[in-house]
């Protein structure tokens, strides 16, 4: 009976789309990018007070309710089973508010190519990540390590304003000056805290880059990586760049080292001298970089056939520890069956932000890498132990997890994603805005339960 009342409420307050099991969206609808899901209801709002509907059907229901933005999370936190699912990409805007200022307005359902497409004609651009159907809002709330990371920082540290949508259905502004914990919180708490329907974004002026891949022979590893973590330590903050290891695609171990640039800005001599120092650590076997419009840096999606996991783990590392984790990676890229290697370079801006200015807490890394096992559930299962046995070695010298790439959201990931003193200070953000834990489907954050 309840639950007939709550659904005829629902139908009546919510004016967007209500996709149920049998309608001839629900397959499509129902699973995530990388997960697949039954949930009961998927909600696709059209308006804020749509979300606002939504969000009180599930919690007046007792229902799980997931929120999905571009769908990319690994986990798969963007469905459920027998739950609701509030899907956003109906609030997909991208406004520029205030040309003076670069502010712009972007819709919470919104995914990075539309933001990059919709702003290259203001000359304008955001730091963000690097793929265009991963969606603005799991990116943003949890950091945003893309292209411009090592100029302009994490895509959350360009939010100056957002709109959410609370556990309670009520609609807050969060912002320095406007509920600034809630603000804190939200830039690197994750989805914890409700429904962030639009983020204000600084944008900056913006032009062509210097884009592409630069690759050495594999036997060359160890001294490539040496070279590049040294080389990114003084770099030009203007260079952004990342190491891979045993692609699968180009001979596994035997792959050539790709490392992989984007020199912000247009001008051939001051890329040159950013890159050179690059092409000399080694033997060059390719060079593509070359004057590209940033918004065709971003990649598309890869969507995996039916039947094939990815497993991702992410660990930071800071400068001390960084000779002896960029050993091991090397050793592990050469072996058969080694996962795929990433290894980002952060540090520049974002290591420029006070530790507890925001949620996120790994300002003081210079890299950070990811290991990604691809292929069907027994390929997976049987490398379980051998991932175990690398992730062993590195733990000595590795520190957290950046939640982007995290495949699970155990207690040890939600601890490695959030340190004691943030969890806490989140944990209590989190039992004012939501006591209930309506928003778990995220590395949650737990409103009564600490860390210890």
């Amino acid at each position: 009976m309840f639950m007939n009342s709550a659904l005829e409420t629902l139908r009546r307050d919510f004016g967007g789309d209500i996709i149920e099991p049998g309608a001839a969206e629900y397959a499509s609808a129902s699973g995530s990018v990388l997960v697949s899901g039954s949930p009961a209801y998927v909600l696709r709002p059209r308006s804020v007070a749509d979300v606002q509907a939504g969000v009180r059907f599930a919690a007046g229901a007792g229902l799980v309710l997931s929120v999905r933005g571009g769908g990319h999370g690994f986990p798969g936190f963007g469905t459920n089973d027998g739950g609701v699912v509030i899907d956003l990409r109906g609030l997909a805007s991208v406004e520029v508010v205030d040309k003076d200022r670069h502010r712009v307005r972007i819709g919470g359902g919104a995914t990075w190519g539309q933001v990059a497409a919709a702003l290259a004609p203001h000359g304008l651009a955001i730091s963000s990540g690097d793929t265009k159907s991963v969606g603005v809002g799991g990116l943003t709330l949890t950091g945003g390590i893309g292209w411009k990371v090592r100029k302009y920082g994490l895509a959350l540290d360009n939010v100056v304003d957002a709109e959410v949508v609370t556990a309670s259905g009520e609609v807050v502004r969060a912002s320095a000056e406007r509920n600034p914990e809630l603000f804190w919180a939200i830039r690197g708490g994750g989805g914890n805290f409700g429904v962030v329907t639009a983020f204000d974004f600084v944008a900056h002026p913006t032009t062509d880059v210097f884009y592409g891949k630069i690759t050495f022979p594999a036997s060359e590893a160890a001294g490539v990586l040496a070279g590049w973590a040294d080389y990114l330590r003084t770099a030009p903050a203007e260079l952004t760049s990342i190491a891979n290891l045993a692609n699968p695609f180009a001979g596994g171990p035997e792959a050539p080292v790709e490392i992989h640039v984007a020199f912000d800005g247009d001008d051939p001599d001051l890329a040159a001298q950013a890159l050179d120092p690059i092409r000399r650590l080694g033997t060059v076997l390719d060079d593509d970089v070359a004057l590209t419009p940033y918004v065709d840096t971003l990649v598309d999606g890869m969507t995996p056939p039916p039947g094939i996991q990815l497993v991702t783990r992410s660990g930071f590392v800071d400068k001390e520890s960084v000779p002896e984790v960029l050993q091991i990676l090397t050793e592990v890229g050469a072996a058969e069956r080694s996962p795929i290697i990433s290894i980002r370079s952060v540090g520049g801006a974002v290591s420029q932000v006070p530790d507890d200015a925001t949620a996120y807490a790994h300002r003081r890394a210079e890299l950070m890498f990811v290991t990604t096992i691809a292929g069907p559930k027994p390929v997976v299962e049987a490398a379980g132990p051998g991932l175990e046995a690398i992730w062993g070695r590195l733990a000595p010298h590795v520190s957290g997890a950046y939640a982007n790439f995290l495949a699970s959201a155990t207690d040890d990931d939600v601890a490695a994603v959030y340190p004691t003193w943030t969890y806490e200070r989140l944990a209590a953000v989190k039992r004012r805005y939501d006591p209930g834990n309506l928003f778990a489907r995220n590395h949650n954050v737990r409103p009564e339960v600490l860390l210890s």
